[in-house]
């Protein structure tokens, strides 16, 4: 398939010890170097993708295939029911004790890298009762009204296209009286610091990229991503956050009925090459300092 194409990269110049992180854009070969290198040295490939956690989406999260996972180790994939609550903490603790062996660690959910590299503030779990409350108000009044409720700092610095790191913010400020800023500055040492690791990002040309966004999507739908959203359909909630799954919403309006197949596959590519352009805009506002890999 597409996405298991291997990238033109030497790999001899990437160390067989030191831990690999590999980030990159939905699509851009990511999983493909992460197998070469497994293969080479024998590493675990550990996900660093927030929507690959989940138990309900294999084929429409490009989740490694359970022949990759025959092929070699994988930890941290499809482990997450769709209902359960699962934040970067999470993550974060569960990637720790994968640390004592060799891995390359491989996704696109930038705010996982750099709470492995930078550190992560240990925040207080939200009340359901104030998720609920998040939820009414992004659901009724958009997530605007929760960027007005702010603090100064948190707003300054937030990802202003993000609902979810939006409402993140809010009810990290209503659960603890504090904003999200100021837990960030309090951020304990790093985990693995950059140098101490083999950090790199892929930098695909744009066009090249959308293509290929493209052609994936196609191949899932040839692979049973509607069947695997019809499966779904019976426990779909769209404010949970497994339910972010890029192309889940626009298959689950057709299976409802308000959305033709053909308008919502081209919708799904679309809201697909977006994420991939904030996943870009992540990578270069943050990520400055991890060896760039120019694509094709």
């Amino acid at each position: 398939m597409e996405r298991r194409q291997a990238l033109r990269f030497d790999t001899k110049t990437l160390s067989r010890e030191a831990p690999i992180l590999i980030a990159g854009p939905t699509a851009s070969g990511k999983s493909a170097l992460a197998m070469e290198l497994a293969a080479r040295d024998g590493r675990v490939i550990v996900n660093a993708d927030a929507l690959q956690v989940y138990a309900n989406w294999r084929i429409l999260t490009a989740r490694p295939s359970r022949q990759d996972e025959a092929q070699a180790p994988h930890a941290l994939y499809g482990h997450v029911p769709r209902e359960a609550d699962w934040s970067v903490g999470h993550w974060l603790r569960a990637v720790l004790p994968l640390l004592d062996r060799p891995v390359v660690i491989v996704g696109g959910t930038g705010l996982y890298f750099t709470a492995l590299t930078e550190g992560l503030a240990e925040i207080p779990p939200t009340p359901a009762a104030i998720r609920a409350r998040a939820d009414l108000i992004r659901e009724t009044e958009g997530p605007a009204a929760l960027l007005a409720a702010l603090d100064p700092a948190t707003a300054a610095r937030i990802d202003r296209q993000n609902p979810a790191r939006i409402q993140r913010a809010w009810e990290v400020l209503q659960t603890t009286g504090r904003g999200l800023a100021a837990w960030q500055d309090d951020t304990a040492p790093p985990a693995l610091p950059l140098s101490k690791a083999e950090a790199l990002v892929l930098t695909p040309d744009v066009a090249w990229l959308n293509a290929r966004i493209d052609r994936r999507f196609d191949a899932m739908i040839a692979e049973g991503a509607l069947e695997e959203a019809r499966a779904e359909l019976p426990h779909w909630q769209p404010n949970r956050p497994a339910s972010r799954a890029i192309g889940a919403p626009e298959l689950i309006a057709h299976l409802q009925g308000s959305l033709p197949l053909l308008e919502a596959i081209a919708a799904a590519k679309t809201a697909s090459r977006q994420y991939a352009k904030r996943q870009r805009t992540w990578f270069r506002s943050r990520m400055g300092d991890w060896r760039a890999i120019p694509l094709p």
